[in-house]
C-alpha cells in the first residue's frame, strides 16, 4: 500500500520560477516555495510536480537542460532545493521532478563535445548524419515554428536530429551509455529527497532515429527505468507524458513494470468536448476506450496545465466544437493543435462549471492534478506568446505584483495578470481564503472528501446507466466499499433514476455534492441534480 501511495494521491504542479520570490529579485525560486509550502498541504495535495529547475539557457521554459545535476542558479541553490525537500517531506509532501531526458540543450557540454570532436565519446550520445534527409521538414512537435528537425551544426560538420526546438538536440538512447546516465541521473535526484519522475516527451524518448524516418519502439528501456527505480528506491514513480491512444498507452504500462502512470490525454480531451456540449457522452465513451490495467498501473486525470489543451485526437466537427466555445479568437489557440487558456477563463469564471470540472478531476478513475493557479481560478496572459500565457506569476494578494514578488514589476520574470476580471486584485490568494464561498475554500473541502475515499483512486470502476445524455454516473468499487458519482453536464436541473445506485436494505450516505449538504438521498426516489450539479454518494457493498 505505501509503495502504491500514487494510487490515492493528489499531485499539485508548479514552476517554480513563476511561483513565489524568496529574495526580491523578480524570479520566483526554492525559498519562496518553500514559505509557500503551506498553502499547498492545506489545498490537500500530497504530491507535488516540479517544472524543470534545472540549469539551463531557459529557452523553453527550462526543459532545455545544460545540466541536470545543479540547480538554475536563478532559483536557488542544491542546499536550497534540499530544504525545501525535507520541509516539504514534513508536512507529508513528496516531490515528483519533472525530468526532461528526450533532449538537452545545444550548450550542454555533451552536445559541445560531440559537435567539436567526431572521436568524442560523446558524439554517440546524438543523431548525426551528414546529408540532410529528405523527410526533414516532416514530423515537427512545433510545426508553427519548427521548419525541419534536422539542423546543420557547422562545426560538427554534419546534420542533427531534434524532434522539438534546433536548440534541443535528441538524446541517442539506444546508446546504452545514455540510458546509463539517465539513472544516474535519477539517482542522484532521488538521493536528494524526490519520489519519482514526470518523463517528458516519453514515445520519443523510447524511439530510433534514422535519417529515413522513425524506427522502431524500445518499450523494454522503460522496464529498465523502473527496475533501477525499484532497486534504490522501492516507492519512486514514473508519470509518463505519453499523448498515445488507448491501444498504445498498454505498452507503456506494461504488465505493470514499465510506467507507473501516464497523463490520461484521451479522457481529458473528451472532457472538455462534454464540457462545451452539456453531454455526458464523449466521457463515457473515453472512459469506456481505456484499457484495463495492472493494480500497479494508473491514469493520471488532469484539466489545465503548463502546455496548451491539445485537441489533435478529437474528430474535425467535434474540435471545432470545442475551439468555437472555449476558443473563438485565433489568438487563443496554438497554431490550430490546441487552446492556450486557463481554465476559469474558458469557463468564463463560472463558479458553478469551475466546481463541476473540479468534480469531474477529483473522481474519475485515477489520480487528479491540479495545477497551481487554477485552485483559485487564474486567469490567462494572451498579449504573451506560444504557452507563455498561462504561466504568468501566482497571485497571492492585492499588493505590490500580486504578492509574487517586492521587485520592480520590470524586473519580473512574466508581467503578473493586473487587468480585467482575472486581475490579482480581484483573484488571490489571500482574498479567497477569507471568503467561505471562494473556489480556494471549496477545492479545499473537495480535496479533502477526495482523499477520504479510497475507493475512487484504488477501486473497480464502471459506468452506470442514468437514462439522460446530460448525465454521467459511475461507480468505484474497493475492499467492499462503494461510491457512486453522479455529475450534471447540462446548464438546466435534472432528475435521473440509477437502477444500481444501492439495494432495497442500503443506505445511501452522500459525502459530497455540489451545494450545502442536505438529507441522505432515498435510493427509491429519482436523484436531483442541480444545473452543473453532482453528487458523491457511498453505499453499502458492492454490485459488479
Amino acid at each position: 500500500m505505501m509503495d502504491l501511495w500514487y494510487k490515492n494521491a493528489i499531485v499539485y504542479c508548479l514552476d517554480v520560477e513563476t511561483f513565489m520570490d524568496g529574495n526580491g529579485d523578480g524570479v520566483g525560486d526554492f525559498a519562496g516555495l518553500t514559505h509557500r509550502l503551506d498553502h499547498i498541504a492545506a489545498l490537500g495535495a500530497t504530491c507535488v510536480w516540479l517544472l524543470p529547475f534545472y540549469e539551463s539557457p531557459n529557452r523553453d521554459n527550462g526543459y532545455d537542460v545544460s545540466n541536470y545535476y545543479a540547480v538554475h542558479p536563478k532559483l536557488g541553490t542544491l542546499g536550497d532545493f534540499v530544504e525545501f525537500t525535507h520541509l516539504a517531506h514534513d508536512r507529508g509532501l513528496r516531490i515528483i521532478a519533472d525530468l526532461p531526458v528526450n533532449h538537452t540543450s545545444i550548450d550542454h557540454p555533451w552536445f559541445q563535445q560531440a559537435r567539436r570532436d567526431p572521436k568524442s565519446r560523446y558524439r554517440d550520445w546524438y543523431y548525426w548524419t551528414e546529408d540532410r534527409p529528405a523527410n526533414h521538414d516532416e514530423g515537427m512537435v512545433f510545426p508553427g515554428v519548427q521548419k525541419t528537425t534536422w539542423t546543420r551544426d557547422e562545426a560538427a560538420g554534419a546534420y542533427y536530429f531534434h524532434r522539438f526546438y534546433p536548440h534541443e538536440a535528441d538524446l541517442k538512447t539506444e546508446n546504452p551509455e545514455v540510458r546509463e546516465e539517465i539513472q544516474r541521473i535519477m539517482g542522484f535526484w532521488l538521493q536528494l529527497g524526490v519520489s519519482g519522475f514526470r518523463i517528458d516527451a516519453a514515445p520519443f524518448l523510447i524511439e530510433e532515429v534514422g535519417p529515413d524516418g522513425p524506427g522502431p519502439k524500445h518499450y523494454e528501456y522503460l522496464e529498465e527505468f523502473r527496475n533501477f527505480l525499484s532497486w534504490r528506491r522501492g516507492d519512486a514513480v514514473m508519470l509518463a507524458e505519453a499523448n498515445v491512444t488507448p491501444d498504445e498507452a498498454c505498452a507503456f504500462f506494461g504488465d505493470g513494470d514499465r510506467m507507473h502512470l501516464m497523463f490520461n490525454f484521451p479522457v481529458n480531451q473528451r472532457l472538455f468536448l462534454a464540457l462545451a456540449t452539456g453531454k455526458a457522452g464523449p466521457i463515457g465513451a473515453a472512459l469506456s476506450a481505456l484499457p484495463g490495467t495492472d493494480v500497479r498501473s494508473q491514469w493520471a486525470n488532469f484539466l489545465r496545465n503548463h502546455d496548451e489543451l491539445d485537441l489533435g485526437r478529437l474528430p474535425d466537427e467535434e474540435e471545432r466544437l470545442v475551439y468555437e466555445r472555449f476558443a473563438p479568437d485565433p489568438a487563443m489557440r496554438l497554431y490550430d493543435r490546441g487552446i492556450r487558456r486557463r481554465l476559469a477563463p474558458m469557463l468564463e469564471g463560472d463558479p458553478s462549471r469551475l466546481k463541476l470540472a473540479n468534480s469531474l478531476l477529483l473522481t474519475l478513475p485515477g489520480t487528479p492534478v491540479i495545477w497551481a493557479g487554477d485552485e483559485i481560478g487564474m486567469g490567462d496572459d494572451l498579449s504573451l506568446t506560444e504557452r507563455d500565457s498561462v504561466r504568468t506569476p501566482m497571485q497571492w494578494s492585492n499588493g505590490k505584483n500580486g504578492g509574487f514578488s517586492a521587485a520592480p514589476a520590470d524586473k519580473v520574470v512574466r508581467p503578473v495578470i493586473d487587468s480585467g476580471p482575472f486581475g490579482f486584485e480581484r483573484v488571490n490568494v489571500a482574498a479567497q481564503q477569507r471568503d467561505p464561498d471562494s473556489l480556494l475554500n471549496w477545492l479545499e473541502r473537495a480535496c479533502r472528501a477526495r482523499r477520504d475515499c479510497p475507493e475512487l483512486g484504488w477501486g473497480d470502476w464502471r459506468l452506470l446507466d442514468t437514462g439522460d445524455p446530460a448525465v454521467l454516473a459511475h461507480e468505484a468499487c474497493w475492499r467492499g466499499n462503494r461510491m457512486v458519482v453522479v455529475h450534471n453536464l447540462s446548464d438546466r436541473p435534472r432528475e435521473v433514476t440509477i437502477a444500481d445506485l444501492a439495494g432495497p436494505d442500503d443506505h445511501v450516505m452522500e459525502v459530497f455534492c455540489d451545494g450545502r449538504r442536505g438529507d441522505d438521498p432515498d435510493p427509491s426516489r429519482p436523484l436531483r441534480l442541480e444545473a452543473h450539479g453532482f453528487r458523491w454518494l457511498r453505499t453499502a457493498g458492492t454490485r459488479h
